[in-house]
C-alpha cells in the first residue's frame, strides 16, 4: 500500500506583537507520510488574548493523530495532542497549549508543574 502524505505549510502569522510572539520570517513546510485512505481535517481557530493581541491556531486531525500549530516565542510550534483530564491538551518543546471549551492557556513547563499559564485567551466567535 502506498502511503498518503500530509503537507503542512508554516506561513508567517500576524497580530502577535503585543504578546511578544510572531511567526517565522519565511514559510517552511513539513511533509508527513500517512497510511493510505487516512482522512485529514483542518480547523483554524482565532483567539483573543490580553492587551488586544490575537492569533490563530490550526488544529489538524489525521486518523487517530491530532496536532495543533501554535505561534510561540517567534516560531510556529507543531504540538501533539496528549492525555488530558478535560479539554484538549497539546505539547511541543517546552510548551503546553490547553483548551477547554472557548478558553485556552499556554504553559511553559520549564516554570514548574503547578505554574500559572504564561498566557490565557478566549476563542473569538
Amino acid at each position: 500500500m502506498r502511503p498518503s502524505t500530509l503537507r503542512l505549510s508554516l506561513a508567517a502569522l500576524s497580530g502577535l506583537g503585543a504578546l511578544g510572539l510572531s511567526g517565522p520570517a519565511s514559510a517552511a513546510e513539513l511533509t508527513l507520510a500517512l497510511p493510505e485512505g487516512t482522512q485529514v481535517h483542518q480547523v483554524k481557530t482565532s483567539y483573543a488574548c490580553p492587551a488586544g493581541a490575537a492569533f490563530t491556531v490550526a488544529y489538524i486531525t489525521a486518523g487517530n493523530s491530532a496536532l495543533a500549530i501554535v505561534p510561540v516565542a517567534g516560531q510556529e510550534l507543531i504540538m501533539a495532542n496528549v492525555l488530558a483530564a478535560s479539554g484538549a491538551r497539546y505539547a511541543g518543546g517546552a510548551y503546553v497549549w490547553w483548551t477547554k471549551g472557548p478558553d485556552a492557556a499556554l504553559y511553559d513547563v520549564r516554570q514548574g508543574e503547578n505554574a500559572a499559564p504564561v498566557m490565557t485567551c478566549q476563542e473569538k466567535k
